[in-house]
């Protein structure tokens, strides 16, 4: 499972022009799926999350997790996370889950995030999705689960 991470003052998904999900102050989540994902991995990804302190606080350190922030997640689905240019000038998705079980592993992991109290919003799974959003920062991490 690979995830970035965005630190953002705001961020939007849209399909067909149409605002599908949005956030204020959050994290956005650009998330792919490898093809055998543990729900293991999943419980531990949504656990880390939720616990990574990328808020500043009184003193301006990263020092707040997103739920002191009082901030939101915005998860979209990122096939293309699991491109590999290694070899020749095209992509080779040969690692990424394929679509009918990555949209299983993606609500999934969307359910676990809203287990907590953090809000969630999302894209759709599989749609041509516009994404628009400012960094707050810019705090950008790549995050990964094997």
């Amino acid at each position: 499972m690979r995830i970035v991470l965005q630190r953002v003052s705001r961020a939007e998904v849209r399909v067909d022009g149409e605002v599908v999900g949005s956030i204020g102050r959050g994290y956005a989540l650009l998330v792919g799926f490898r093809a055998g994902e543990s729900d293991a991995a999943l419980a531990w990804m949504a656990e880390k999350v939720r616990g990574l302190r990328l808020f500043p606080d009184a003193q301006g350190k990263m020092n707040l997790p997103i739920d002191e922030a009082g901030g939101e997640f915005l998860v979209v689905s990122q096939f293309t996370l699991y491109g590999d240019v290694s070899k020749g000038r095209r992509p080779s998705f040969v690692d990424a889950a394929e679509s009918s079980s990555a949209e299983g592993l993606y609500h999934r992991f969307v359910d676990l995030l809203r287990q907590g109290t953090i809000p969630v919003a999302t894209g759709v799974f599989g749609a041509m999705m516009e994404v628009d959003l400012v960094n707050d920062g810019p705090v950008t991490l790549l995050l990964e689960r094997d």
